[in-house]
């Protein structure tokens, strides 16, 4: 890894960088060693108009770009983050507390995304139709949403950026992108830097960093928005899908969900023992599809704890950066106080034991296990966000299933030595996403090009149409 730097988040409109107007100078700290590395500060709401009017005036242009033309700047852009590799890998770790496995994971997932979409937009512009009448040329083209506003989270702040920035300008939209306050610089400063130096058009990706009630609002509730993006906490996505159906605004978020695990009195316990730390406590627990309620059958509970609790010990705690560890510190005091102070205390509280883990020094908090965990207790009931791993134990299987489906959730997992057992509870699962024996998979694909296009029908006539008499004159 590179030498460390400093860096100096600014705001990117029409091609040009500049400082904010809302306020300059907040600190970005290195989240392991609780000290400075760069600075930013808040783009003004008449940055943010400009921004957006900007990416209005650029995108008819960039859409009428040829696709191989856009393929190569966007291949350009790919190249632009794989040359800084060392660079970026080390900024991963000291902005998101991350360990280099993640850090790897999350560059290496930003690079691919850019390259994919770079190969998608050249095979798939739309589709020729059925004729519905004789002489007819019916075709269905992908067009451009025109302009995306794109707000995104601090866990994965490159690569949850890129899933829709990628796409979205390889089919040929603006962007305005604002990213997290407390990753301001992975998940913006070089994003428009690797942009402007691939030759991305000035106006066609903006970079709008700030807070939520000063940058983000104003973003989110743009007028001149086709559609706003946003992975975030429930609370504010529901905000703005509020707003969005009043002005008749498309949206497309990512919310938080109490995820599940279950491990039925089938289950491998080794594979599911080792599936559930890596689901539950992979970046401290702090991913939207992390494990967070261990649902467990009676018979086999007391294994699969045994088997947790063996391997959670074993983990090593400390700084990515500096350290060979395999979890890093919590993003930041308020989320560590939110989960330790809000939801394992009253947990614990109320009847649930601490298995393993329990305490912390600052921000590394140890891995935790809670048993004894009732469907009543905050950590059943809330997203966590930590790297705490509650289980709860059930007599069966409709026990389980009916549990799961209490919460909203984004992704669940089911143990089972029999995999039909597994893909008919699934069916009963009421969530997007349910893995059978595994814990999560990748998304992408040809599925984008429909979220960041809409159809137009064209119908060519291609032989004369005789009318009826009345009007033909």
């Amino acid at each position: 890894m590179r030498e460390l730097r400093d860096y100096d988040v600014q705001v990117f409109i029409d091609g040009r960088f500049e400082r904010p107007e809302a306020g300059d100078g907040i600190p970005v700290l290195d989240k392991s060693a609780g000290v400075p590395f760069g600075t930013y500060g808040n783009a003004s709401p008449a940055q943010v108009d400009r921004a957006v009017g900007a990416a209005r005036r650029a995108q008819p242009g960039w859409a009428q770009v040829d696709a191989n033309t856009r393929s190569a700047i966007i291949r350009r852009f790919a190249a632009e983050l794989e040359n800084r590799r060392d660079e970026l890998l080390t900024l991963l770790i000291r902005e998101t507390g991350g360990t280099l496995e993640k850090a790897e994971e999350e560059l290496g997932q930003s690079i691919t995304q850019l390259e994919n979409s770079a190969t998608q937009l050249t095979e798939n512009a739309g589709s020729i139709l059925p004729p519905y009448k004789s002489g007819k040329l019916s075709l269905s083209r992908a067009v451009p949403l025109g302009v995306i506003g794109l707000i995104v989270p601090w866990n994965y702040p490159m690569s949850l950026a890129m899933r829709a920035l990628a796409p979205g300008l390889a089919y040929g939209n603006a962007v305005v992108l604002k990213p997290a306050e407390l990753t301001p610089i992975a998940g913006g400063q070089i994003l428009a830097e690797a942009a402007q130096a691939a030759g991305v058009p000035a106006g066609v990706f903006a970079v709008v960093p700030g807070d939520g009630p000063t940058t983000g609002r104003t973003l989110s509730e743009h007028p001149d928005l086709d559609l706003i993006h946003f992975t975030g906490s429930f609370e504010v996505g529901h905000q703005i899908a509020n707003f969005a159906a009043r002005s008749f605004r498309a949206v497309a978020t990512e919310l938080g969900g109490d995820n599940a695990f279950v491990v039925l009195d089938d289950a491998d316990i080794d594979q599911a023992a080792s599936c559930a730390v890596w689901s539950s406590l992979w970046y401290q627990g702090q991913t939207c599809i992390t494990a967070g309620r261990h649902i467990v059958h009676r018979d086999v509970a007391a294994a699969f704890t045994d088997a947790v609790v063996e391997r959670v010990r074993a983990l090593r705690v400390g700084d990515p950066l500096r350290d060979d560890v395999d979890l890093g510190p919590i993003i930041s005091e308020t989320q560590l106080r939110r989960f330790a102070d809000g939801l394992v205390r009253p947990s614990i509280a109320a009847g649930a034991t601490v298995a393993v883990g329990g305490d912390h020094d600052g921000l590394f908090y140890q891995p935790t296990v809670l048993t004894g965990v009732t469907p009543d207790m905050p950590v059943f009931t809330e997203e966590i966000f930590g790297p705490v791993m509650p289980i709860t134990v059930v007599d069966s299987e409709a026990e389980a299933l009916a549990l799961v489906n209490r919460h909203r959730t984004l992704m669940n997992s089911v143990f089972t030595g029999d995999p039909m057992r597994g893909l008919a509870f699934a069916e009963q699962v009421k969530s997007n996403e349910v893995h059978v024996n595994d814990g999560y998979a990748r998304h992408g694909g040809e599925g984008q090009l429909a979220g960041f296009t809409h159809r137009q029908w064209i119908g060519i006539q291609t032989t004369p149409v005789r009318y009826p008499a009345w009007a033909e004159g």
